[in-house]
């Protein structure tokens, strides 16, 4: 997106505000699945956690992608944005069984990563598919926070207790149509993702009725200039050769199967903040804005890197600035960063703003979370408003016992 677009989207909606490219959701999804066109059966299907805006999900299913969810809640967003019950595999952790019949009944595929649930389902509800996550016991991913498929991680029944899964589905008859795995996000090493593939295709061998496998996804994407990423053309056809290798060995063509989120959404992403003040102290020039740690979390969470420009003055001379929030604690989203010199009033842009930005936005310090715009066909689309003062009350109960207990 150009400059002048981000400038006049921020004057027309204001700021802070996150701006989507439709174009550029749309170039990696055309970049991912021609990554597997060797593999006849190719299922992608969003992350929804990533961006959850319904205009993104149409998007989606315009493409033909489904739809990866992990609450009953996404669940309905997901049917409510048109997308067909079995285009949507619902992948929840640690919620009740009571949650996931209900799930059930609107026909979506079912995704089971714990023994007890498994069980139960499957005395109850034997006659549903159900995939089942794995945990390959695979370290991967940019951090621990977000590498899901290790030995102490919540997530996923260990490849150890395989037998058991075995005994539970013989007990109770029920009906296995995939398996599924996810490491964990920003994986970079293609071998790391190669070797827990295997796992999963080990795992698959014991399931005679399968239609596919999932890989989860968790695909890097490059946050900065020269910043690596994981060669999803060099993945593609590796892991196609063995998937298609696999499928003659098991004896029948499955499909194949990917949840990718922020690959999709991350890049296509812009988050606008205004300067509201430069402030110099002893050693240190900060950089406040009209944004905090309440609408982009990562930087904080994470200690992920968003880089920074400065949309107004872009060719201005550089210096080094902290940029932070106007939160009440250390909300910082930058330490000594060189961006093109600031002036209170100029807009600024956080580029990679895609995915588990919105989506991971709150209230804290009672503000509100803000507008989300969609850039497509050289047009800005408003797909959510700014919230108001009365969006932060409309669901709290005014109760008048205090002057009650003042007088006793």
């Amino acid at each position: 997106m150009e400059n002048s677009n981000l400038l006049a989207i921020a004057a027309q909606f204001g700021s802070p505000v996150y701006v989507y490219d439709s174009e550029k959701i749309v170039s990696q999804y055309k970049r991912l699945s021609g990554a597997f066109k060797k593999v006849k059966h190719v299922k992608l299907n969003y992350a929804v956690k990533a961006l959850s805006n319904l205009a993104i999900l149409k998007l989606m299913n315009s493409l033909g992608v489904g739809l990866d969810t992990v609450s009953i809640q996404e669940v309905k967003l997901g049917l409510l944005a048109g997308v067909a019950p079995e285009n949507i595999i619902y992948t929840p952790n640690g919620v009740s069984i009571e949650e996931i019949e209900e799930v059930a009944k609107m026909g979506v595929q079912i995704n089971i990563d714990n023994l007890s649930i498994l069980e139960q389902f499957g005395t109850k509800h034997p006659k549903t598919p159900v995939c089942i996550r794995i945990n390959p016991h695979v370290m991967a991913g940019g951090n621990r926070k977000i590498s899901v498929g290790h030995i102490d991680s919540k997530f996923g029944i260990s490849i150890h207790q395989i037998p058991h899964i075995l005994r539970i589905v013989e007990n109770t008859q029920m009906h296995i149509n995939g398996i599924h795995m996810h490491t964990g996000s920003d994986i970079l090493d293609i071998d790391v993702f190669l070797h827990a593939s295997e796992i999963l295709f080990d795992t698959a061998k014991h399931f005679k009725n399968l239609d596919f496998i999932d890989f989860g996804s968790g695909f890097k994407v490059p946050y900065k200039e020269g910043d690596i990423e994981t060669d999803i053309e060099e993945l593609g056809t590796k892991l196609s050769k063995r998937f298609n290798a696999f499928c003659k060995e098991y004896g029948k063509e499955l499909t194949l199967g990917f949840e990718p989120g922020k690959f999709l959404v991350s890049e296509a992403g812009y988050f606008l903040a205004k300067v509201n003040v430069i402030k110099q102290t002893t050693s240190t020039v900060f950089a406040g804005i009209d944004t905090g740690l309440n609408h982009l979390i990562r930087p904080m969470f994470y200690n992920s890197h968003h880089d920074i420009v400065n949309v107004s003055h872009p060719k201005g001379k550089e210096r080094f600035y902290s940029v932070v929030g106007y939160i009440c604690e250390t909300d910082t989203f930058a330490s000594n960063r060189k961006i093109a010199a600031l002036t209170e009033g100029d807009i600024i842009a956080f580029k990679n703003a895609g995915a588990y930005c919105f989506s991971m936005a709150s209230n804290y310090n009672s503000r509100y979370r803000p507008a989300e715009v969609l850039w497509h066909d050289n047009k800005a689309h408003l797909i959510r408003k700014r919230e108001t003062f009365e969006d932060l009350t409309k669901q709290q109960v005014s109760v008048d016992i205090f002057n009650t207990v003042a007088s006793e």
